[in-house]
């Protein structure tokens, strides 16, 4: 396999795995805080809006991590800084 290929293949590889790891942390951190929402909502339903939007902004920073993930296997799929180094090298 030429240089080329390899890149390609370790880039989608690296990829998926960035998505598959980026998106499991994220989504057993969400569960747990509205899971955990909800119950402080049953013992004190009177604070269910204070509630409510403290967690909207903590699954806001939870997901950002999914969203950093995605953005970095795209970056490895579609604009990966290694391509145009190993093109330049194997045509000049």
């Amino acid at each position: 396999m030429d240089n080329i290929g390899l890149i390609g293949t370790i880039s989608i590889i690296a990829s998926g795995l960035t998505i598959a790891i980026g998106s499991v942390g994220p989504a057993l951190g969400e569960g747990r805080a509205l899971a955990q929402a909800l119950s402080s909502i049953a013992q004190q339903p009177d604070e269910a809006n204070t509630i409510i939007r403290t967690l909207f902004v903590g699954l806001a920073m939870v997901e950002s991590t999914a969203i950093y993930c995605f953005v970095v296997a795209m970056i490895l799929i579609f604009a990966n800084p290694f391509w145009e180094h190993v093109v330049s090298k194997a045509g000049g």
